[in-house]
């Protein structure tokens, strides 16, 4: 199991900086976690860790190999519960997102249903729901499946936080060989599902993984909110379990990437020498003879 950092680590840094500090860790691999269509003007002068889905690839590859990491990831979380518009991140950019994943030599993009901001969204019936989101799925796993690249629904959203909703997001898309899990240790905790259960259930469609832990202060808010950007607490120091999660991964085999979503350089210290520490001990049924 292999531990890697989101590339948010710095607020107001371009990539090329986050690249450099996800090394400076000690870590070897990296996502690309924001990125948009065309240009913006916060990376041009260098305050946006944001990639164009319209970059030649050779450009994202270059700041990689000079900061001496892996891109393990592309992060396309979307909004598949809106109607469709020009400024909605959704189909056309989770299939760009493929694409360029593909000329980056990135196999998993990780995408997700997000919450809908209109009325039209908040008011889809559950089987309207999950039919809205295999629609606006069904090129991007065709486009996923063409290039070799697995398409992963993390748990972000009201549909993919649930053992049971996301088992019929599943059924309902097909195509296990290129759609699979990210399990959000967080995130899934705080939609109201345990993410050892995610685990214990999915098994090998879990591909990757991001590392969240979430405090007391979240308890009231649980099963009402649906994902958060970044955990601000070091892993281990909240309420999510992530020691027996990690051992259940290892349980079942997982052998693949992994990303710490935390903020603060100590945090960020914090939870890479835990998981490490997690990562290298004995099973807990040997540990307890």
């Amino acid at each position: 199991m292999n531990i890697g950092s989101f590339a948010l680590l710095q607020p107001f840094a371009g990539l090329e900086t986050q690249f450099r500090l996800v090394r400076a860790f000690g870590l070897d691999t990296a996502d690309i976690t924001d990125n948009h269509d065309g240009a913006t003007l916060g990376v041009e002068y260098g305050f946006s860790a944001s990639v164009s889905l319209d970059s030649h690839p050779e450009k994202i590859r270059r700041m990689a190999f000079d900061a001496g990491v892996r891109l393990s990831a592309f992060c396309a979380h979307a909004n598949l519960l809106d109607p469709f518009s020009p400024d909605t991140y959704s189909t056309f950019q989770i299939i760009k997102a493929i694409r360029l994943a593909h000329l980056l030599d990135i196999c998993h993009v990780i995408t997700t249903e997000g919450e809908p901001r209109t009325e039209f969204g908040h008011s889809l019936s559950r089987e309207q729901a999950i039919f809205a989101v295999r629609e606006r799925l069904y090129e991007p796993i065709r486009w996923a499946e063409e290039l070799g690249v697995e398409l992963l629904l993390e748990t972000h959203g009201h549909l993919t936080d649930s053992v049971e909703t996301m088992s019929e997001l599943l059924d309902a898309l097909g195509h296990p060989e290129c759609l699979g899990i990210c399990l959000d240790t967080g995130n899934c905790w705080l939609g109201g599902e345990d993410p050892l259960e995610f685990v214990r259930h999915f098994g090998s469609r879990i591909r990757h993984v991001h590392w969240k832990d979430m405090g007391e202060e979240w308890v009231a808010r649980r099963g009402t909110v649906y994902g958060c950007g970044m955990g601000t607490i070091p892993l281990g120091d909240g309420l999510v379990g992530v020691p027996a999660i990690v051992e259940a991964l290892k349980e079942m085999g997982f052998t693949g990437d992994t990303t710490i979503e935390v903020a603060g350089p100590d945090n960020v210290r914090a939870s890479i020498s835990r998981l490490q520490g997690w990562l290298a001990a004995s099973p807990l049924i040997e540990a307890s003879q």
